[in-house]
């Protein structure tokens, strides 16, 4: 359980970090592209510091509880949550029904993908 745990909110911190790479200078017009792209890169830098160990404490291979597919669903998942959190606050952009449906989808997926582990 600690390792799923430990995977999960390591997950979700790296996909805090890649959403702002991401989607943040959409919020600042005044950046030229270049400057868009080296402080996107600058933020990305902690998300692989995040996500290389989510997925090694989380996979099966090194006595975690998840499966390959698995995490990368997880991880998708957590970061539609993430990504609907920041843009709703961050770029102030609501959801729309449709996009709502469209993540229950893919949590739909989610819920197919950790039916019966290893």
């Amino acid at each position: 359980m600690f390792r799923a745990a430990a995977s999960i909110l390591l997950l979700i911190a790296s996909n805090a970090f890649m959403t702002t790479a991401w989607y943040y200078h959409l919020k600042q017009k005044s950046w030229s592209m270049l400057v868009a792209i080296l402080v996107s890169w600058l933020i990305a830098l902690p998300e692989y510091c995040l996500q290389v160990p989510a997925n090694r404490v989380g996979h099966v291979s090194t006595g975690g509880p998840f499966t390959a597919p698995q995490l990368k669903v997880l991880q998708e998942a957590i970061t539609l949550v993430v990504f609907a959190v920041f843009s709703v606050y961050v770029l102030k952009e609501r959801l729309r029904p449709t996009d709502i449906i469209a993540f229950a989808l893919v949590f739909a997926g989610v819920t197919v993908a950790m039916m019966g582990r290893r």
